[in-house]
């Protein structure tokens, strides 16, 4: 009996050591803030990241709208001037034709 009452009893004490759970170990509050604080100046600072970044991104678009138009109105400008100078030229011409035209015709009756 004696045995059995020693076996029980080293068997309490064996699985009350291994029943308790280890102690949490106590963060300091200076730590937790520091972490909370660096958390919030990463997060802050990502958000301000996102934000210049959205900000390039419609300033290129702009300046590439901006571009765009400024191609189309260029190329409306060379196209005026073409036509103007094609124009002028066709008028030249004519004028030619007709003045050698009616160089010929009298020489033609003589």
């Amino acid at each position: 009996m004696k045995k059995v009452i020693a076996t029980l009893i080293a068997g309490l004490f064996a699985t009350a050591a291994f029943a308790q759970t280890p102690a949490a170990p106590a963060v300091p509050a200076k730590v937790e803030a520091a972490h909370t604080k660096a958390v919030a100046k990463a997060d802050a600072k990502e958000a301000q990241t996102v934000v210049k970044a959205d900000a390039k991104e419609a300033k290129a678009v702009v300046a590439a709208k901006t571009e765009v138009a400024s191609a189309k109105a260029e190329a409306a400008t060379t196209k005026a001037k073409a036509h103007h100078k094609a124009k002028h030229t066709k008028a030249k011409a004519d004028a030619k034709l007709a003045s050698a035209t009616a160089e010929a015709a009298p020489a033609a009756a003589k």
